[in-house]
């Protein structure tokens, strides 16, 4: 195997782990809350332009290019996104889920319209390009700077499963899953579903604009075009197929529709003549609606569905619903 796939290797894991990250903060609004996220697209472009802003050089044509260090960047997109999901679900946490998909469906057209227009801020159709990006000085070695950035993003990945778990394994965790199961329930037994419902939508926003700033320094270049509804589509179907209410699922659904996506691409460039490929491209998201349907009718819960919080047998060591004087047939 050549130095050159091997590095292109590790740039592909490095993209599906973004992606991942996206999964990861999906999760956490549908998987564990039930919040019917369609508007994933604007989170991710609101951390990719406020990182590649505040970490770019200045440049005389548009604001900002603060040349900050890149994990103030990170920080500052994840923030940026967070309290862009908080605002959004200040006005419409409220809404059952498919008003609630319809309202967050049209801010990311909102979100990619103004990154589109607002050229003095984002550099409009042409978008922001000289992104740093890290372990920079290694960049004349690619396999080295391939493998740094796969293993700093392999890092964020495994910092976020452990504290994702832990959440989902705390009593708000729990309190997540008591709301998406019968919200009217929860709130008899004392708690706020709204509260907890705008907290998840908050750290899923905040966790998808991180996943955008990572993404727009590993390739060094954002347009708005990255940030079509198509995105929104891509990340939901790798929930899907990986399992929601799983947060190994969403990593491996990541890295399996990912896959895909960068085979089809592959294909359609090898086997479809120059001037037919640009119609072509269409046939990546067929590819992915194959695959989706596949898994829909072979595990419908996804690879890995989601675990009950009690275990195969139950808290006492019995199956799920049944007493303990039930005797086999």
């Amino acid at each position: 195997m050549s130095l050159d796939l091997l590095a292109y290797a590790a740039f592909f894991l490095t993209m599906a782990l973004t992606y991942a990250v996206m999964c990861l903060g999906l999760n956490l609004q549908w998987g564990q809350t039930g919040l019917f996220n369609v508007g994933i697209a604007a989170f991710v472009a609101i951390g990719a332009y406020v990182s590649a802003l505040l970490t770019t050089p200045p440049t005389p044509d548009r604001f900002g290019g603060f040349d900050l260090p890149i994990l103030i960047g990170w920080l500052g997109g994840a923030a940026a996104a967070g309290l862009a999901a908080w605002l959004v679900g200040a006005l419409t946490i409220r809404l059952r889920s498919d008003y609630l998909a319809i309202a967050t469906f049209g801010v990311a057209v909102c979100v990619q319209l103004c990154v589109l227009n607002l050229q003095s801020l984002t550099g409009g159709a042409f978008g922001i390009g000289f992104i740093p990006r890290p372990f920079s000085p290694l960049a004349g070695n690619a396999l080295a700077f391939g493998l740094a950035n796969l293993a700093l993003m392999a890092g964020l990945v495994a910092v976020l499963y452990l504290a994702l778990e832990h959440l989902a394994r705390s009593p708000w965790g729990r309190v997540l899953r008591a709301i998406r199961e019968d919200e009217t329930a929860a709130q008899a037994l004392g708690k706020r579903p709204i509260r907890f419902r705008l907290q998840a939508f908050t750290i899923g926003g905040a966790i998808m604009g991180l996943a955008g700033a990572a993404q727009g320094h590993f390739i060094g270049f954002i347009a708005p075009d990255n940030y079509l509804p198509v995105l929104t589509f891509q990340v939901w179907a790798m929930l899907i197929v990986g399992g929601s209410g799983n947060n190994r699922g969403a990593i491996l659904g990541a890295i399996l529709v990912w896959g895909l996506w960068a085979l089809s691409a592959a294909a359609v460039s090898a086997f479809v003549p120059p001037e037919q490929q640009a119609r072509a491209a269409a046939l990546q998201i067929v590819a992915i609606g194959v695959g989706l349907c596949a898994i829909l009718l072979l595990r419908p819960r996804g690879i890995l569905g989601e675990r009950s919080a009690l275990g195969p047998r139950g808290k006492h060591g019995r199956r799920p619903g049944r007493r303990p004087d039930d005797r086999a047939p």
